[in-house]
């Protein structure tokens, strides 16, 4: 699979998407490479706010699916 991006040159000639897959991120993840990327190339501040938008996002169901372990497992 080899798409290429064009006219995309905030990504410097690279493909986020073939990094995002190749890593195998979710949707969630992908969003936070794809905005921390090209934050200073396109939409700045905006751009970081919705990776943190999407970072946030991770991390509550990351402690969520954490909590319900250490419930489920006393020991």
């Amino acid at each position: 699979r080899n798409i290429k991006m064009k006219g995309k040159s905030y990504y410097h000639g690279n493909t986020v998407d073939d990094f995002i897959h190749d890593m195998g991120m979710s949707f969630r993840e992908g969003c936070v490479v794809k905005y921390v990327s090209r934050y200073k190339s396109k939409n700045g501040l905006e751009d970081l706010l919705k990776a943190r938008d999407y970072l946030d996002r991770i991390i509550s169901t990351y402690e969520k699916e954490n909590l319900r372990k250490i419930e489920d497992d006393p020991f």
